[in-house]
C-alpha cells in the first residue's frame, strides 16, 4: 500500500544546515515513463549543499526538495514502463526529492543492485558513478597506460574516480589534504599528493605531466592543471570550490594542443543521462560486481539529522559518501 503522505526533509529558506526541516508532503504520483521509488537510502552531495545555500536551483519541474540519488524499491510504475515492476530493487540518479520517504524519476535513470551489494552500498553510487563515468570516460577519453590526476581524492567523486581509473589501467594521482585522506586514497590505487605540502605541477611534471585531470576545485588550480598538462592532455572541470575565474595564458593551450572542458549533470537532458546510464551497465556495472569499484561509504545518517549530515560534509573531515537512512 501507497500511503497517501510521506516524511520529507525541505529546505525552509536559503541558509545554514538549521534551515533543513522534517515535514509532511503528498507522496508524488508517478507520471509517464517514471518509476516511484519507496527509498531505502539517499545519497549526499556537494549539489544538495549549494541548492540549500540558495546557489543552485533545481531545474524546471524538479522537486523542491534535495536529494539527487538514491536507492530502494519501486513502489509503483508510470505509464509506459516495462523495465521496471513493483517490488524491484534500483538505485538512481534522481532530478531532485531524495531527501524523502518516496520520489519519483524517469525509469531510464535506475538501475538494478550490482550483485554483491545491498541497497546502503548502491546508494552511494549513482550520483558519482554517472559523473566520473560521463566525465573522466566519455568526455576525457581515459586510455589505459595513461596518466590520470584527480584533485579532492578523498571525496566520493574522488574516490569513485580513483578506483574507476586505476580499473582502467591508468597510474592514477589523487591530491588530499590529510595524511589520512592521503592514506585512503593509497589504498584505492593512487598516488597521493598532500597538496598542503606538496606541488601537485612539480610531482606531475616529473611523472611526464597529465594525460587527464579532473578538477572539481577551480580557482587557481586552473592555470595550474593547464601548467601540468603533456602534449595533448585533457582538463575536465565538474565544479569550482574556489571560484570559476582565473586568468590563463592560452598560448599554452594552442602550442600543446590541450584540450579544456567540463560539465554538470543536474541539467543535462533526460535522454543524455539515459545514455549515461547504458553506459555504466554496459562497462561499469561488470567493474563492481568483481569488486573492483566499490563504493566509500563514511558515515550515515538518519534522515530527521540531514542538517547534522550536511553539517559534515561542509567540515571537509569526510572520505567518501556520506548518506541518509530514510527506511525504518
Amino acid at each position: 500500500m501507497i500511503p497517501d503522505t510521506m516524511r520529507a526533509v525541505e529546505i525552509t529558506a536559503p541558509g545554514s544546515a538549521d534551515v533543513l526541516k522534517v515535514a509532511t508532503r503528498a507522496v508524488p504520483v508517478a507520471g509517464h515513463g517514471q518509476i516511484l521509488i519507496r527509498t531505502a537510502w539517499a545519497g549526499v552531495n556537494r549539489p544538495d549543499v549549494l541548492q540549500r545555500a540558495g546557489s543552485y536551483a533545481p531545474p524546471a519541474g524538479a522537486s523542491d526538495l534535495p536529494g539527487l540519488e538514491c536507492s530502494g524499491t519501486v513502489a509503483a510504475v508510470g505509464p509506459g514502463v516495462t523495465r521496471w515492476k513493483q517490488g524491484d530493487e534500483v538505485c538512481a540518479l534522481l532530478p531532485g526529492g531524495g531527501y524523502a520517504e518516496y520520489v519519483i524519476c524517469p525509469a531510464e535513470h535506475a538501475l538494478p543492485i550490482p550483485a554483491g551489494l545491498d541497497l546502503r552500498q548502491a546508494a552511494a553510487l549513482p550520483e558519482t558513478a554517472y559523473t566520473v563515468w560521463s566525465n573522466v570516460v566519455m568526455r576525457g577519453g581515459l586510455k589505459a597506460g595513461e596518466r590520470f590526476l584527480v584533485h579532492g581524492g578523498s571525496s566520493g567523486i574522488g574516490t569513485m574516480a580513483i578506483q574507476i581509473a586505476h580499473a582502467l589501467g591508468a597510474k592514477v594521482w589523487a591530491t588530499a589534504g590529510s595524511d589520512e585522506k592521503c592514506a585512503a586514497c593509497a589504498d584505492l590505487g593512487a598516488i597521493p599528493i598532500n597538496y598542503r605540502e606538496t606541488d601537485f605541477v612539480e610531482v606531475l611534471k616529473k611523472a611526464g605531466g597529465a594525460n587527464l585531470i579532473l578538477d572539481m576545485v577551480g580557482g587557481d588550480y586552473i592555470a595550474r592543471n593547464i601548467r601540468t598538462l603533456t602534449e595533448e592532455g585533457r582538463l575536465v572541470m565538474i565544479a569550482f570550490l574556489a571560484g570559476p575565474k582565473a586568468e590563463i595564458n592560452f598560448a599554452q593551450i594552442m602550442t600543446r594542443r590541450l584540450v579544456v572542458t567540463g560539465s554538470t549533470l543536474r541539467p543535462q537532458s533526460d535522454l543524455a543521462k539515459a545514455g549515461i546510464a547504458q553506459e555504466l551497465m554496459t562497462h561499469l556495472w561488470p567493474l563492481v560486481e568483481k569488486g573492483r569499484v566499490r563504493p566509500l561509504i563514511d558515515s550515515e545518517f538518519d534522515l530527521a539529522n540531514a542538517a547534522d549530515a550536511h553539517r559534515h560534509m561542509e567540515g571537509g573531515d569526510h572520505i567518501g559518501k556520506i548518506l541518509l537512512r530514510v527506511a525504518p
